[in-house]
């Protein structure tokens, strides 16, 4: 890494978005049951995410399965939006696609591995539950097209 070039943080992580999804609280008046819908297909699409909070910047792709060519997607996704004059630090878990050797990390990205079985090191998993809190729980998606269009 040449003299003056800055380092930013990067925190990837990526959440499988589908048709079978989480129900979570609602508000509803006392003593009654809400009805919730419930959906029993299996469609689903991953959205990698990465963020990083200096810059205030992030790179993302919804991708229909989640293995190495997906994550190979995503890290030349996180490079080409890396600062020019910068080097990206990129800390992830541990998945299988992720500590693979078939990966080819591009020159101004290094992979930092967090220790197994520790999601609330990463970040973006907040975001992930606030995405399912919000937006994808209690919900059904007709069409895969449609689950692509909640993760967007």
């Amino acid at each position: 890494m040449p003299k003056g070039t800055s380092i930013e943080i990067w925190w990837q992580d990526e959440a499988r978005i589908g048709q079978k999804n989480g129900r979570c609280r609602i508000w509803a008046k006392k003593g009654t049951r809400p009805r919730l819908p419930a959906d029993q297909r299996y469609q689903n699409a991953y959205l990698f995410g990465a963020i990083c909070p200096k810059r205030g910047t992030g790179a993302a792709l919804m991708l229909p399965w989640a293995n190495t060519e997906a994550m190979q997607l995503h890290l030349n996704e996180i490079s080409k939006t890396v600062a020019a004059n910068a080097h990206g630090v990129v800390l992830m878990d541990r998945a299988g696609w992720h500590t693979t050797g078939k990966l080819i990390v591009p020159d101004n990205l290094t992979i930092i591995l967090l220790p197994s079985r520790s999601p609330e090191l990463n970040p973006v998993e907040n975001i992930w539950q606030y995405m399912r809190e919000n937006w994808l729980s209690n919900s059904v998606f007709e069409t895969y097209e449609a689950i692509i269009d909640a993760g967007c």
